[in-house]
């Protein structure tokens, strides 16, 4: 197997999409820590893992970059198209990664070392990138070759593994960090000490995933060589008439299309490692894209590489119309008895065995599916509560279907939060409000960022001014964005005010000499 990586590609791709260049520093953040960083930045101390304060502090120039997987995907479709044009069969592992198989290849351009040097100047050229190349039996030991830019002799790949340390089994979208953990924790540093340990004490203490990992370790393939050939019919075709041609739309069919999917093949028991895509045009072009996946691909999983591939082709000038047919085609299957459903899933009396949690879900789940094929796949939103100080940067909106991951994390020390209980209606755009004192003045805060004199009565846009029968507070909320000087701190208070109703109302001002207030929620 012939892997080709491009170094830091999520930081790579970011920066490309948001124009920082090439020189400066850059780090992608992904719940306020660095999921990947640039060359540059990794020069000035910068490491993956590391906290968004602790990086700008080593490195204050750094352009901090969002985690975006579709933009990765979508930038790196010409990288895996310049390799396509040299090799056939290539197969994109993730965004910064493919995989092709080498002895057809290798033996047509004359060996591995010149088909290596042939496909590093090609991804060069044709997409302006700089990639390194590895070559092993098997994808895992391919995959840590390149990121030496190593060309590893037939049959002694154990060798090559057996000194790597412990820590290359986690590698992205693996999941084996606790697994490498506790090898670690045991005295397993090497991935040879691992792969010396009998299979059969492997999996009696570690089970199918420590199983895989020695298999791994070992020098072997992911899974056994024999596998299923998955029946024609599990293929899913879908024509298009207008032809499809926004990104947005392509998002809503992958879900859909993803659904009907997996369900043909759990149906006969088994799961997707390798899904195809292949797309006709309106214009009668085709194209083609296999995905290869370590684990076997979740609904989620297959509707995210179909909105990448196409996010690759519509944005990334891959077609010239509309897309008239699409079809997902399973290239190769494993056996699914851990996707399978249980025994009494959906009973009536699934409650009382503890799975009507999961039976409700899969409900609620279906039904807002229903919801967007009515309305869009804009119409349904849900929640993620994320850190910050105030209720409206702590609550994000995410389409149904997208990935549900917090940018920051709500259990980290937020100086300044707003104490519970937290407003129930929260503004889009604050409102803004008069807060008076006594002598019918504007209260205004002092350096100290406390208020100059007690609020009296609070005027909201159309009302005459509401006495306040009780209020709390002061609370700093930090920096206003985009002020500067001595009125850039805000401070927060809540208030109860008199009327029929009674309105409680959560008030945010600024200002020692010119206050302005607004009401930024109000509380049930």
């Amino acid at each position: 197997m012939l892997v080709l990586w491009c170094p830091d590609w999520p930081a790579v791709a970011a920066a490309t999409a948001a124009g920082v260049p090439a020189h400066r520093p850059a780090a992608v953040f992904s719940a306020n820590r660095v999921v990947a960083c640039s060359a540059v930045a990794r020069s000035a101390g910068v490491r993956r893992g590391m906290r968004r304060r602790d990086a700008q502090s080593r490195c204050p120039e750094l352009a901090v970059l969002g985690h975006d997987e579709a933009r990765d995907a979508r930038l790196f479709e010409p990288v895996a198209a310049a390799v396509e044009e040299l090799v056939v069969g290539v197969e994109v592992v993730r965004p910064g990664v493919v995989a092709v198989p080498v002895d057809g290849a290798a033996g047509y351009f004359g060996g591995e070392l010149r088909l290596a040097e042939l496909l590093t100047d090609q991804v060069a050229t044709r997409a302006g990138v700089e990639c390194q190349i590895g070559v092993a039996d098997g994808l895992f030991a391919a995959t840590l070759a390149a990121h030496r830019s190593m060309l590893v002799e037939r049959g002694t790949t154990r060798e090559f593994l057996a000194p790597l340390s412990i820590a290359e089994l986690d590698q992205p979208e693996a999941g084996r960090g606790e697994l490498v953990d506790l090898l670690r924790r045991l005295g397993l540093r090497t991935l040879g000490a691992f792969a010396g340990l009998a299979g059969r004490d492997v999996v009696s203490r570690f089970g199918s995933a420590g199983l895989l990992a020695h298999r791994l370790a070992s020098g072997r393939s992911e899974r056994p060589p024999h596998r299923r050939r998955p029946p024609p019919e599990l293929a899913v075709v879908k024509e298009f008439d207008p032809p499809l041609e926004r990104v947005d739309a392509a998002a809503f069919v992958a879900k859909t299309l993803a659904d009907r999917f997996h369900a043909g093949l759990a149906g006969h028991g088994l799961a997707c490692t390798r899904l195809g895509i292949y797309a006709t045009t309106e214009r009668g072009e085709e194209l083609s894209r296999v995905w290869r996946c370590a684990e076997p691909l979740t609904p989620h999983g297959i509707a995210d590489r179909v909105r990448w591939q196409f996010e690759g082709w519509l944005r990334g000038g891959g077609l010239s119309s509309g897309v008239s047919l699409l079809r997902l085609a399973p290239e190769e299957t494993v056996a699914g008895q851990s996707l399978q459903l249980g025994l009494w899933r959906g009973n009536a009396d699934a409650r009382d065995l503890g799975d009507g949690h999961e039976l409700a879900e899969e409900k609620a789940g279906r039904a807002l599916v229903r919801v967007q094929g009515l309305l869009g796949p804009e119409s349904v939103f849900t929640a993620v509560l994320d850190g910050g100080r105030g209720p409206a940067e702590r609550v994000r909106l995410v389409p149904w279907g997208d990935r549900r991951a917090r940018e920051s994390a709500p259990e980290e020390p937020w100086p300044g939060r707003l104490p519970a209980p937290s407003p129930a209606t929260v503004f889009e755009q604050a409102v803004p409000a008069r807060v008076l004192d006594a002598a019918g003045e504007p209260v205004r805060l002092t350096r100290r960022r406390e208020l100059a004199a007690p609020p009296v009565a609070v005027g909201l846009p159309g009302e005459t001014p509401r006495p306040v029968l009780d209020w709390a507070g002061p609370w700093r909320a930090g920096a206003r964005p985009g002020a500067a000087g001595p009125s850039r701190e805000q401070v927060r208070i809540q208030a109860v005010l008199a009327g029929e109703p009674e309105l409680a109302v959560l008030l945010t001002g600024t200002g020692q000499e010119n206050p302005q207030w607004t009401v930024e929620g109000v509380y049930d």
